[in-house]
């Protein structure tokens, strides 16, 4: 089952941000960058951004681009009052969002305009769209054998159609999944390729805040974990439900079983790339993703994979 995540970043419904990258340690003489001082907070191209000491005021500041405290506030204050205080709790996020965007825009500005294409008129979205369909994306396949294998670990999310009724649609989706790890990627890499300055004060005031969750405390816990992102009202996320609570009690000061509702807690989904649910994520003692499944997932291939990750 898709679920539609609140996101700033409108370049596609693909995107969202990803899996936690766990960066290697910097010399000394090398400039302190985000992944280094706060693992897990990002994957995206915040991962490489340097934390300096900005002028008063300005968050981030990546070539021609700025970001200041204002426009950060006038984001927020333009959301329903509801949604502020996850706002206000998330801001590092929100600043990636946005900061990613500006910087696609540009890139896709100069890239699309040296090749000849006419973007006169359109939309930003428009234009980064683009610029992912003729400069990024490249001849993707989905085989019949991957078609398969999804079908058959995956035939609770299907609601009993055979493989032959819907082969069309899973290759659809299977595409698309594709698609949304090289603009992963992507994205990522746009760190490397463009010196990204943060505010060093301000990051560690923000990574304080986004970190109080139940997912980056398990995560800090030292212990194994399993988290599953689903909703209410979800088939194989109801489903799920007994599972977790037998789980939960089962592996009680040996491993985190978690369940996040990703209607409630939309930010947090987003940030751990959340695309279908139910999603569950395993992490080791260390706190590092080691294998993500999406759709229903019996009780005794979730035991297994706790024990692969060292549950006893």
């Amino acid at each position: 089952m898709k679920t539609k995540l609140f996101i700033l970043f409108i370049t596609t419904s693909l995107v969202t941000f990803t899996l936690p990258v766990f960066a290697e340690v910097k010399t000394e003489d090398q400039p302190k960058i985000v992944a280094d001082l706060y693992p897990g907070l990002t994957s995206g191209a915040m991962s490489y951004a340097s934390l300096k000491a900005l002028p008063e005021n300005i968050l981030l500041q990546a070539e021609a681009i700025q970001f200041t405290q204002e426009e950060f506030d006038k984001i927020v204050a333009s959301q329903p009052e509801a949604a502020r205080e996850e706002l206000k709790k998330n801001a590092f996020f929100i600043l990636e969002q946005e900061a990613t965007n500006r910087l696609l825009l540009q890139l896709a500005k100069k890239t699309l305009t040296r090749s000849g294409k006419d973007i006169s008129g359109q939309k930003d979205a428009a234009i980064i769209q683009k610029y992912f369909e003729t400069a990024v994306f490249k001849t993707i396949k989905v085989t019949d054998k991957e078609i398969k294998t999804f079908y058959e670990n995956n035939k609770d999310m299907c609601g009993g159609a055979t493989l032959e009724q819907i082969s069309s649609s899973l290759k659809e989706y299977l595409v698309s999944q594709k698609k949304q790890q090289i603009i992963t990627d992507h994205i990522r890499d746009l760190g490397k390729q463009i010196p990204i300055q943060i505010s060093e004060s301000w990051v560690k005031e923000k990574a304080t805040l986004a970190f109080d969750n139940p997912v980056d405390k398990a995560r800090k816990s030292k212990k194994p974990s399993m988290v599953d992102f689903g909703a209410s009202g979800c088939r194989p996320c109801d489903m799920m439900t007994p599972i977790l609570e037998t789980l939960s009690k089962k592996y009680e000061g040996k491993a985190s079983v978690i369940f996040i509702h990703v209607r409630e807690q939309k930010i947090l989904a987003s940030r751990y790339g959340i695309q279908s649910i139910p999603t569950q994520i395993f992490y080791d003692k260390e706190g590092k993703e080691v294998y993500r499944h999406t759709g229903f997932f019996p009780q005794e291939e979730i035991e297994k994979k706790l024990k692969e990750i060292g549950v006893q």
